[in-house]
């Protein structure tokens, strides 16, 4: 049985954090741009590298600490500062299939995930001392079975296990339409999706459920422009469907770890995907910025501890 809870909230809300406001949309459309070539681990080897040493300087800028991980080279950033406790993991993959610039699979995730790290990392927040420790993990080789995310989940120690307080997963999240009829979901799927491909999707089991209500009550605060909708997988039912297993988030799901995938749904809604016209022109960029607020705004209430 798999239940599905939409959510769309008032772009109105009172209760907004400053740091949402500094979500730039210039940012993540520089980001895609950046990183808008081919470059998959085999066919394209050098820019794989390049895209990973890319990386690694952009969030040792923004203050992380930065180490590459397992054969692979997923690149692994974690936060400074005085937060201690559980941490939150927020991940994507760097890698694309040989021929796609890979706009939206999954330069949009990398770009949510960076300025998320930008905006919390910022000076004079005043979240510095206060966030939650936070790892950002972009991994390597999902285009040729989740190998860098299987590698790192594989390599977690018991303690870093029990540290990990949750995943945000992010697969392709920056394609949105208003068109009729643009939205699909994976055969069989028992639940019904709204017609229209202008939601953010959050797909959650029975590890993340809980934490898929959390980031819904704190959407509902902070206020979205964009909807969300939530499908919660119940009783282990994802090994029915192959499709929700598909990205990074399964390796983590496997492990019997906690975690969330965010995304546009992929193929399901967009008609670039894994082809030459996934261009950074395809995406909205208004929208990937409400979903970075979302995630923005559910950190500051984790922090905070309405969240958490």
């Amino acid at each position: 049985m798999l239940i599905t809870h939409a959510k769309v909230s008032s772009a109105s809300a009172t209760a907004f954090h400053p740091a949402m406001a500094d979500v730039s949309v210039a940012k993540l459309r520089s980001t895609v741009e950046q990183l808008s070539y081919p470059r998959h681990y085999v066919a394209n080897r050098a820019a794989n590298e390049q895209a990973r040493d890319w990386l690694v300087e952009e969030l040792r800028c923004l203050g992380y600490e930065v180490r590459l991980q397992g054969q692979y080279d997923n690149v692994i950033a974690e936060s400074r500062g005085k937060a201690s406790g559980p941490r939150v993991l927020l991940g994507a993959h760097y890698d694309t299939v040989p021929t796609t610039p890979g706009a939206d699979d999954n330069n949009s995730a990398i770009a949510v995930c960076l300025e998320v790290a930008r905006v919390l990392a910022a000076k004079g927040t005043g979240l510095e001392d206060t966030m939650v420790p936070l790892t950002i993990a972009i991994f390597n080789r999902e285009e040729d079975g989740l190998l860098g995310s299987t590698e790192y989940v594989g390599g977690l120690g018991a303690e870093e296990r029990k540290q990990l307080r949750e995943a945000h997963i992010f697969e392709m999240v920056g394609y949105f339409t208003t068109a009729p009829g643009s939205q699909g979901k994976p055969k069989g799927l028992p639940v019904s999706l709204p017609d229209q491909g202008n939601f953010i999707g959050l797909v959650s089991n029975s590890k993340s459920n809980r934490i898929a209500s959390k980031v819904l009550r704190a959407v509902g605060t902070w206020g979205s422009h964009t909807p969300l909708v939530s499908l919660k997988v119940l009783f282990g039912l994802e090994k029915v469907f192959g499709d929700l297993l598909r990205s990074d988030h399964t390796p983590f799901w496997k492990a019997g770890l906690p975690a969330l995938m965010w995304t546009d749904t992929s193929n399901f809604r967009n008609p670039h995907y894994h082809l030459p016209s996934d261009l950074p022109e395809t995406l909205d960029y208004e929208a990937m910025a409400d979903v970075t607020k979302m995630v923005v705004g559910y950190l500051v209430g984790a922090a905070g501890g309405s969240a958490g």
